[in-house]
């Protein structure tokens, strides 16, 4: 059985990852309202992802013998100034689920909690790739700027996302 103070954390985080699954649908939608149908698909199989990271986090706790507390979200915004602008602020926002999972594996190690530590490698090591593509992804937009014709040729690249793809390369479960 885990700590209360590790089962708080855990909750905490998981509520982290069902914000990120709505600020994701938040953007597919303002996407799909500039016109970029890939924008908005990618958007909508990187919110799906985010629901499973914090499926992962729901039964790691039941798993534990813990106490699932599902905690309020506040609504994510509706509204950017451009597809560069989303973009921007997935990044942005991979970032600080970066330090919230850095912060809840730091409370597993120093909780001598091994079971979370070795669960919470997988998240670690998701959030790598996630910086990578979403940083990615903010740059090729800088670099399309303005360029309509770019625009639709990123838009119809990011179209091709298959749902949960990139998880199903790094999930061996």
């Amino acid at each position: 059985m885990m700590s209360k103070t590790m089962q708080d954390a855990l909750n905490e985080q998981m509520k982290h990852e069902f914000y990120s699954s709505y600020l994701y649908l938040s953007m597919s939608a303002y996407c799909d309202r500039a016109n970029l149908p890939g924008l908005a698909r990618w958007m909508r199989a990187q919110a799906q992802e985010e629901t499973k990271h914090a499926m992962k986090i729901f039964d790691h706790v039941l798993d534990r013998g813990g106490r699932v507390e599902l905690r309020e979200l506040g609504p994510p915004p509706v509204d950017f100034s451009s597809p560069k602008d989303v973009f921007d602020q997935a990044h942005k926002h991979e970032q600080q689920v970066t330090a919230s999972i850095n912060k809840v594996y730091g409370l597993a190690v120093d909780e001598r909690d091994f079971a979370s530590t070795v669960f919470l490698d997988w998240f670690v090591r998701e959030q790598v790739e996630e910086e990578k593509t979403s940083g990615l992804l903010a740059e090729q937009l800088r670099m399309v700027g303005e360029d309509r014709p770019g625009l639709l040729m990123l838009d119809r690249e990011l179209g091709q996302r298959k749902s949960g793809a990139a998880e199903a390369t790094s999930d061996p479960t």
